[in-house]
């Protein structure tokens, strides 16, 4: 589908890219050409994630929590002092558990957002003002959820992603003078590992209340997030694409 040098010559950032949909981007882009690094916090799953993607191309880890502002600073410190720049920002990073509102405590709620959208404006506000907008270009792709009617079972999820979405609207029109490009990816059910963490019942049925009956993989996730970050996306900014065979327009989000 895409020419194999299509990202020749670029950086390509993936966070949460140890595993799941960030090691499938983070591959793609090897694939194409691209030097990628990828981050997380836990360093032995970053060392062995490097090890595989390095058999398809250029790929280091940096270990970082963006959850930690030093941390965002010093991991876009470290990337301009090893590749010298940074063309593309891929926020993949974050993570949440499945629970009724009323039983999601306050610092259980503070830690979903803290990690999802805290998280997210962390590593996107230092590669903007050390990188993006200096060099005048940069790409940023947002991987956040299908949350189109809300997100019940998932509250303070769907809180964060919404705050990613609309943070990608305002970015998109605030850095548009600077030459970035700011998109968001809302994936529904995808077959990857973060699916492991729900229990067997949360997931049973789950292809049942999706229109395309069946669950999304990974590779089709990192393939739109490519096409998104490639020079045929150059005029759309801002704007969120659902991945999620048609889920977010019919039935249930998954058995209540």
């Amino acid at each position: 589908m895409f020419q194999s040098d299509l990202f020749k010559g670029k950086t390509v950032l993936v966070t949460g890219g140890g595993s799941g949909i960030g090691f499938a981007i983070a591959k793609k882009y090897l694939q194409l050409g691209a030097e990628v690094v990828i981050s997380s916090r836990k360093e032995e799953k970053l060392k062995v994630a490097s090890d595989q993607l390095n058999a398809f191309g250029k790929c280091r880890y940096a270990v970082c929590d963006i959850r930690l502002p030093e941390q965002t600073e010093a991991v876009v410190a470290d990337i301009l002092q090893h590749e010298g720049k940074l063309d593309i920002l891929i926020n993949n990073a974050g993570g949440q558990f499945p629970s009724p509102a009323e039983n999601i405590s306050p610092k259980g709620f503070a830690a979903v957002v803290n990690n999802n959208l805290n998280g997210t404006w962390n590593i996107t506000y230092a590669a903007a003002n050390k990188i993006f907008i200096p060099q005048n270009s940069g790409v940023i792709v947002n991987i956040i959820a299908q949350m189109f009617r809300g997100f019940p079972g998932m509250a303070h999820t769907g809180a964060a992603r919404a705050g990613v979405e609309n943070l990608t609207k305002t970015l998109a029109v605030e850095w548009s003078k600077y030459h970035i490009n700011v998109n968001a990816i809302a994936p529904g059910f995808i077959q990857s590992s973060g699916m492991e963490q729900y229990p067997e019942e949360f997931k049973k049925g789950m292809e049942d209340v999706v229109p395309a009956k069946r669950l999304g993989t990974v590779d089709e996730v990192a393939d739109l997030t490519v096409f998104l970050s490639s020079p045929a996306a150059n005029y759309i900014t801002g704007e969120t694409v659902y991945i999620d065979g048609g889920q977010r327009l019919w039935g249930d989000l998954w058995k209540m």
